[in-house]
């Protein structure tokens, strides 16, 4: 496991395929707008899909503060259309099937086997400005995420 991508840090990048199978570069989404991207143990779990309609609920928000979210997990492209589609997931879910940019990003796992919830704030420049691990307080990463997006948006309107 590579040591866990840290605040100040270069996003890496990836290309990975969306629930609607359209390949998403990471890279290609910065510039004029902040990427949140959370990584999220599993689909239509308890916690995962109270993460994710957090996220829903917190979308305009989001976009108005001049940030896309992205969701991440190994679930395929087909099990995230479905998991989008029943809870009217207004952002883009993208299938790290093998878990290779998990891996990059040095997400951890719990207990050795579930992999870890991990929320990364990434600005215009790809440089990673906030990270936040809790695989419980599911509030946090949405509020922190937004925090942080906000005040990039203030900076750069500066």
């Amino acid at each position: 496991m590579a040591r866990g991508i840290q605040v100040g840090d270069k996003a890496p990048d990836f290309t990975l395929p969306s629930q609607s199978g359209e390949p998403v570069r990471l890279h290609d989404r910065l510039g004029d707008r902040v990427v949140v991207l959370y990584f999220y143990p599993k689909d239509d779990t308890p916690g995962c899909t109270a993460e994710a309609c957090a996220f829903r609920d917190s979308h305009e928000a989001f976009t108005d503060a001049g940030a896309e979210v992205i969701g991440i997990s190994s679930d395929s492209t087909s099990r995230h259309a479905a998991f989008a589609g029943r809870h009217q997931l207004p952002f883009t879910l993208v299938s790290d099937q093998g878990g290779q940019i998990r891996k990059s990003y040095g997400v951890p796992t719990t207990l050795g086997i579930l992999p870890g919830r991990v929320t990364y704030v990434i600005d215009r420049t790809g440089t990673v400005r906030h990270v936040f691990n809790s695989m419980t307080n599911i509030g946090q990463h949405i509020n922190d995420a937004l925090d942080v997006v906000r005040r990039l948006q203030a900076e750069q309107a500066a």
